[in-house]
């Protein structure tokens, strides 16, 4: 049985992140000067304790656009939307 690609993304429910959560998280990100590892655990661990899955991968990926680009917390939005995976 086959499946379209990115079926499992959680996209449509970026607007469910909560501003103060994503707020506070981009300002771990931003000033607390963890490595790519810790950064990407950091939006791992965020994404599970809301019931997602996440790629360890693909967490270090955002964690370094959102630290490199200083996303808006509508980038943040959508970038956590386009990487959580329904659990």
């Amino acid at each position: 049985m086959s499946f379209p690609e990115d079926t499992n993304r959680a996209a449509p429910l970026h607007n469910n992140f909560d501003q103060t959560d994503l707020e506070t998280l981009r300002s771990e990100l931003l000033q607390s000067g963890l490595d790519i590892w810790q950064a990407g655990e950091l939006v791992s661990s965020f994404l599970t304790a809301r019931g997602f899955g996440v790629s360890a991968g693909d967490a270090r990926s955002v964690a370094s656009r959102i630290e490199s680009e200083s996303c808006t917390l509508e980038c943040m939005r959508h970038e956590l939307g386009k990487l959580a995976l329904f659990m």
